[in-house]
């Protein structure tokens, strides 16, 4: 799917697109991947709220764990995260998180089985970009002799994102119907196989579609002629995910970092939860009883100066509780906002904190997150 260019950094099968669309291209996670088009970020981010936008997501890893059964290759996957993937049903898709033996996040994911009868005891991943290759050696070295992990390096993957994801995608894809959030399905984009996803990093309603490195081309160019969707950049991913209140690896969640102390709960199943027998277990379920000693936080900040990572949060009278982890202007909120870790006394709603930011203390208040409501797809009721 990736192939390397001079200066060392691997591109995606949409690079010479990406150009071709006047793309502003950076290095990220070992790629040569588009920050921004020419429209701008904040008019890219403005695209995927008000209608629809496609960014190029080949870059993350896809990679598929095979074993005789269902169960077997479920309950291996189980001795490594907390989630419930004994229960998993056909063309259900899962997020959880890949834990260190002391409870720390070496990665998150998604875990999706696919439908067909015939892949039984097949469950599909997609895992961070930067992350792969600790990933599948964390995979090689703790699974049992049963369960094989298979990458999937031949494969593309789009994300369409949008209020107008689902009109759009229904005029390519036959018999499209209704799929339901965090499902998927095998289809047909103009006649080009394709695995649908209803999922995203935005917040937003929309999809991602895996597809053969080969083909993606065609589909990204069949969208983008759409008239409600627009190319978009790692730079207005960012903003969308960070006023959706979505943790970035290696910023928001690390090692260090545990599932409690991310307001990452619900990545832990019910069974789980009673069970225990996941990777920090006594550490982590402890947490969530208790309450973990820091705690991710949501900042909205007065005034227009955004704050960036690493920037110190205080107490208003400027005693030093934690960093920012992510932060910046949000085009939705119209104001600056950033998220990061502070000792729980701190981490109460409406907590009146201050950001260092360029030598200033600007005020800042503790914010429930998401900023910007989650808009995902929920079926409408008979």
């Amino acid at each position: 799917m990736a192939e390397a260019v001079s200066n060392d950094l691997m591109e995606t099968p949409l690079a010479g697109l990406h150009r071709e669309l006047g793309a502003r291209m950076v290095p990220f996670a070992g790629y040569s991947m588009p920050v921004q088009y020419p429209t701008g970020i904040i008019a890219e981010h403005n695209q995927v709220r008000d209608s629809a936008g496609l960014f190029d997501v080949s870059h993350m890893g896809q990679a598929c764990l095979v074993g005789p059964d269902h169960e077997t290759t479920a309950r291996a996957l189980e001795t490594l995260t907390p989630g419930d993937f004994v229960n998993l049903g056909r063309g259900r898709e899962r997020y959880t998180l890949l834990l260190t033996e002391d409870g720390g996040i070496i990665d998150d994911m998604m875990v999706t089985r696919p439908v067909s009868v015939d892949d039984d005891g097949r469950l599909m991943l997609v895992v961070n970009a930067a992350r792969k290759d600790v990933d599948y050696a964390d995979f090689r070295a703790r699974l049992p002799a049963s369960v094989k992990l298979e990458p999937m390096e031949d494969r593309a993957l789009l994300a369409l994102q949008g209020p107008a994801a689902a009109e759009v995608l229904a005029r390519h894809v036959a018999d499209f119907g209704e799929p339901g959030f965090m499902t998927v399905r095998s289809a047909s984009f103009d006649d080009v196989p394709c695995d649908i996803y209803r999922s995203g990093y935005t917040g937003e309603d929309g999809f991602e579609l895996s597809v053969a490195a080969d083909d993606a081309e065609a589909i990204a160019r069949a969208l983008v002629a759409e008239p409600e969707v627009g190319p978009i950049g790692l730079g207005a991913r960012d903003s969308l995910r960070l006023e959706a209140g979505l943790c970035l690896y290696g910023h928001d969640i690390d090692t260090t970092t545990t599932p409690a102390e991310a307001d990452l709960g619900f990545a832990i199943a019910k069974r789980r939860r009673e069970e225990g027998g996941f990777p920090g277990a006594e550490r982590i379920l402890r947490e969530l009883a208790d309450g973990p000693p820091r705690k991710r936080i949501g900042l909205m900040l007065d005034g227009r100066a955004p704050a960036r990572e690493g920037a110190h949060i205080k107490t208003r009278d400027g005693r030093h509780i934690g960093d920012v982890t992510s932060g910046g202007f949000a085009p939705t909120v119209g104001a600056p906002i950033a998220m990061g870790y502070v000792n729980a006394e701190f981490a109460e709603d409406g907590t009146g904190l201050a950001i260092e930011v360029r030598g200033k203390d600007l005020p800042a208040t503790v914010t429930a997150m998401p900023f910007v409501p989650h808009r995902y797809f929920r079926k409408r009721k008979p």
